[in-house]
């Protein structure tokens, strides 16, 4: 296993022991967190620590994609294992974050919705010998939600201090462009995932 996959388990670690992180009753075997308090704005430990470990496991996601494409080390199960890193840390994360009631459930079923049909273009068209390139709108896609993650994390801070949701700024506009990257993608690859046939003579 090549350096860039050892880095994507990782990230698959990483994003694990957040969703415990977030999710476990820790409280029922004994284990309080530390609560604080800056200017009002009620602050958990646990929370920070799940975001510092995101920011992370983010950070490898940069890297790992970095070196793969500067050493040539990409390879099949890189690109598998990538796709499943991502979509555990990020997705799973948001889908606890509307749970607790932080973000509209809208947010992550948009997200979701979007990145199964994207994967399954990307797919079929592996399936045909394609290869579908990223895009501007998805490379903004997510850029956007990780800066709304990170934000809400961290309880929006500094911008909480004036009152300004710039972590929800961040989730919807993320949301948005996630709906037209998905017909963007669809636009780009119809004629490979709906082939004319040809006229017979």
């Amino acid at each position: 296993m090549n350096l860039p996959n050892k880095l994507t388990i990782v990230r698959i670690i990483l994003a694990f022991i957040i969703i415990v992180l977030l999710l476990f009753p820790f409280y029922a075997i004994g284990i309080e967190f530390p609560e604080f308090s800056v200017s009002g704005i009620k602050i958990s430990l646990k929370f920070l620590i799940a975001g510092v470990l995101f920011v992370v496991a983010s950070f490898t996601d940069f890297l790992d994609g970095h070196i793969a494409r500067k050493y040539n080390l990409i390879t099949d199960t890189g690109k598998m294992l990538d796709a499943i890193a991502d979509k555990l840390l990020v997705n799973s994360v948001l889908i606890i974050f509307a749970s607790l009631g932080y973000i509209n459930a809208i947010i992550p079923v948009v997200i979701v919705t979007r990145d199964t049909v994207v994967n399954a273009i990307k797919m079929e068209a592996a399936a045909k010998g394609k290869v579908v390139a990223a895009i501007k709108s998805g490379k903004i896609k997510t850029a956007s939600l990780m800066i709304g993650m990170v934000l809400m994390f961290f309880y929006n801070l500094p911008f909480e201090l004036i009152n300004i949701r710039v972590d929800l700024f961040f989730l919807y506009f993320a949301t948005i462009m996630s709906l037209i990257s998905m017909v963007e993608y669809f636009t780009l690859n119809k004629k490979i995932i709906f082939p004319k046939k040809e006229a017979s003579l």
